[in-house]
This record gives structure tokens, sequence and C-alpha cells, in this order.
């Protein structure tokens, strides 16, 4: 059944920036459904000069957002949380017409997003510093966590309601404003964040949205008002571009980057739950996140192997392709014709290369009368060496490379030899296999007999190498850390 759709006409997507609802002045562009091709809003590129008025704004307001106690703060958060339970269902469908997602993988996005604001809920407690008496005589040494000013977030396309909200919700419980750059291509839900933000009560300022490209992403990077950047997307850009220059302008940074990660699959697995976990890590979302699996590493002898990738192979087939809003769709278009090409390329690689076309995504059936403009079905491939161009660059898309190996330290050495360290996993029954995985793979997250290592809102989001750019991580208490400065007061009374 086609659940109904939200939006029912093309949108303008403004800036809200100090409380208002602003018309960016640069050029505006489409914001196309990659399922149907229908035009579902327009977005306008801001220029510097929005985001000096987002950064002017949030600066205005964060002498007294800072001095608004914890517990104030944090009743306005709540009351945010509440807005979204309620909006849960728009807030996902919304999801999946900007991005292309099925629409249980948006409502997994929403309940995760909104988890990190229920966990900046209290940061009354998670921020309280200490204080140590009579550290010499008549001397006392207090550590007070202090808000450090203004924020810029950017977020990807993959993501676009989850992401922002690993970071905005702790920077403003700890007395920090933010300004939040979405990716133009997928502006809508944090256009619609915005509105429950203004409806929640966050004083004019403290929350503001500037939409937008490069020229935005630079203006943060450069802008002297801005304490820090919390970023996610591409190694390339975050490494040569985010984590450098944020280096040269001494701002603080977290820059969660791009992934190559490997599902190691033992002889003693548990078949079917090893398979379902698969099917879901490589071609949930499209494939179009950093912890999606990648490269699928069996150990063991031909015949686990022909059996365990026969019933692997089946079951993929099957899966149904098509609009995401079709609650029988199991995976959705990637977000754009443009990254299909890029996808369908390294397919085209893979077999010049010799690896073995087992299942062909480039002969996708859709199921419904949409355009094929984005499309792309689940592609695997076998007979994969370790050195192959598949194997090795960061594909993003519904593509799984089935490569082999003799023994656990094998496969342990070809998950290491990647630069990326993002979310490996292994499946097994034995307890010394998982904890040999554990302590021995370069990876920021490491899972047991699950196909998605992400972490709870609880837990930072990890990742290593060129995988990771920064020191603390967002989500949770390094992400409270991240956002306050340490403040040392000594005392001594005569």
């Amino acid at each position: 059944m086609l659940l109904e759709e939200p939006i029912k006409e093309a949108k303008t997507v403004r800036n809200y920036i100090g409380g208002e609802w602003v018309e960016p002045r640069g050029k505006p562009v489409d914001v196309v459904n990659p399922a149907t091709g229908r035009t579902i809003a327009t977005v306008g590129n801001s220029t510097r000069e929005d985001l000096d008025d987002a950064v002017k704004a949030a600066r205005a307001a964060f002498p007294e957002w800072r001095r608004t106690t914890a517990m104030a703060r944090s009743r306005i958060l709540f009351r945010f949380k509440e807005l979204l339970e309620q909006n849960f269902e728009e807030l996902s469908r919304i999801q999946t017409m900007e991005h292309g997602k099925c629409i249980d993988e948006s409502r997994g996005e929403t309940r995760r997003g909104i988890e990190n604001v229920e966990v900046a809920c209290g940061t009354p407690m998670l921020m309280q510093g200490y204080h140590s008496q009579d550290i010499a005589s008549g001397i006392d040494e207090w550590v007070i966590p202090s808000p450090l000013g203004v924020f810029g977030i950017i977020g990807p396309f993959n993501f676009p309601f989850m992401i922002p909200l690993w970071s905005a919700p702790y920077a403003v419980a700890t007395g920090n404003c933010v300004v939040i750059k979405p990716s133009s291509e997928v502006p809508l839900s944090q256009m619609r964040l915005a509105e429950l933000a203004e409806e929640a009560g966050f004083p004019p300022g403290v929350w503001n949205t500037v939409n937008g490209g490069r020229l935005v992403v630079d203006g943060m990077l450069d802008h002297r008002d801005i304490s820090g950047i919390t970023f996610v997307g591409s190694t390339p850009v975050g490494r040569d571009v985010i984590y450098k220059r944020c280096g040269e302008t001494g701002k603080r940074v977290i820059a969660q980057c791009g992934a190559k990660n490997c599902l190691v699959v033992m002889p003693d697995a548990n078949v079917g739950a090893t398979i379902q976990a698969c099917q879901t890590s490589f071609f949930g979302n499209t494939g179009q996140r950093c912890l999606a699996a990648a490269n699928l590493i069996v150990v063991g002898e031909d015949g686990f192997y022909k059996n365990f990738m026969a019933t692997m192979i089946e079951r993929v087939r099957q899966m149904k392709v098509g609009y995401g809003l079709d609650e029988s769709i199991q995976m959705g278009p990637l977000r754009d014709r443009a990254k299909k090409e890029r996808v369908s390329g390294y397919i085209d690689v893979g077999v010049k290369e010799g690896a073995r076309l087992s299942l062909d995504g480039r002969l996708v059936k859709i199921i419904g009368a949409y355009p094929e403009t984005a499309f792309l079905g689940p592609t695997i491939f076998e007979d994969v060496e370790p050195s192959m161009t598949i194997a090795q660059e960061e594909i993003f898309g519904p593509v799984m490379s089935v490569l082999r190996a003799g023994t656990l330290d094998e496969a342990i050495e070809i998950c290491n030899s990647s630069p990326y360290g993002n979310g490996h996993s292994i499946f097994t029954s034995s307890g010394p296999y998982a904890r040999h995985f554990q302590n021995n793979v370069d990876s920021g997250n490491v899972g047991v007999n699950i196909g998605i290592v992400a972490p709870m809102a609880l837990f930072p989001f990890g990742g290593m190498k060129d995988s990771f750019f920064g020191v603390l991580h967002t989500q949770g208490r390094e992400a409270l850390r991240f956002f306050t400065e340490s403040k040392v007061a000594i005392q001594r009374w005569f």
C-alpha cells in the first residue's frame, strides 16, 4: 500500500535566522523526489552574507542563553522531543520523499534522532563539573564545564533528519547556539525541524538553519565567531578541507568521514540470521550510509562458502525495489541520477578487473510505474581480490563485494589493510573468535553478530583512521565534552 505523501505541492525552503524565516540571497535549485522524479521543493543557495546574518543572530543570543539555567534549557528540549514524537510519521515520510529510502528506514532514522534529543535532556546531570576542597591550605578548586559560543553543523544527504541531531541537541543543551547547514539535496527535514524548534520555545538565534553549498561551508570555516564545526561526509572533504581548515583557524572539529566496512562470516555462524543481517547492512538505505557493509569476507571451506552464497544470492534477488512510501518495498532509489551513474561505473570497473558479477543491479525490475532515473538494484560480486578497486574504494551504493579468507587472522588482515576504520563486524558462535576479532580489528565501531554497528545515543559514534578526524566524537558524553570547555577556578579567601 502506498502511504499518503505529506508534501502535496512544491515548497519553498527558506533559512531560519534569529527566529525569522528568510529568503536566501542566492539562486534557488530544485529538490526532486528520486523515486517519482517530481519536484517537491526549491531551495536557495545562501551567500556568505546570509551566513553572517545567522552567526550574528546566534552570537547575540549566546550571552543570555548560556546564563539560562541548565534545567530551563532541558525543559525546552523536553518540549522539542515531545513535538518530534507527535510528528513522528510526518517527519519520516518527508525523509523518504526527499532522500528515497524506505519508510521503515526513515522511521528508524527518526527514532535515532529523537533518542539524541532524549539523551541531551539529561544534560543538567551530565554537565556537572567537579570540585576539590583544600587542595592546599585554605584553597579550593573547581572544574566548570562552560559553553563556547556558536557552532556550525554541516549535514550530509544520506541521513537528512538524524545526523544534525547527533550534535545540535548537545550544543544547545550545554548553552551554545547553532547554525545548521543541511545538504541542499535534502533540506526539507531540517526545515521541519527548525519549525518544531521554534514551536518548542528556543529563543531567537539559538537554533538557526542556513541552506546552501560550498560557499556556506567555506564561510563557516573562515568565520571567526564560529567556535567549532561538526561534519559528516566524504573523507577527501573531511580530511583535506574541514579538518585542515579548522586546524588553521583554531576551531574545534568533529569530522566523520568515509568507510569501507567489512563483515566477516565464520563457518560456525548462524547462517539464517547472518544472511538477514547482511541483506540489511549491504542494501539498506540503498547502501548510502557510512556504516553500510561493503566487503563480505567468508572464512571456511568451499562447501560452506557455496551453500552460504547460494542462499544469499537467492534472498537478495527477491528484494522488492521501488518507491519507499510503499510499505512492501525493501529498497528505494539512489539519491539522484549522478549517484546511480557513479555506482554503475564501479560495477563496470569490477567486471573489467575480473570479479564475477553474480547479481547485476543494473537489470533491476522496479515495482510500480516510476522513472528509472535513480534506481539501481542490489549487486553482488564474487571472486573479488583485496587489491581490486571495488574492494578498496568507497562505492556508497548497493554493491556487495565477496572475498575469501582461509583463517580469521587473514580476514582481520584484509580488514586492517583498508585506510578506513568505521564499522567492522564478525558473525560467529565462538566467544574466542569474537574476542580475538574485537581486540585486533582496527575499527571505531565493532560488531559481533551485528550487521549495522550504529551506537545508541548514550554512546559516542566511533571512527578511526580515514573514517574520522578529530579527538572527541558526536553523541553522548563525548558530545557534551566537545561543546564545552573546562574552566578551572581556584579560590583562596583571607
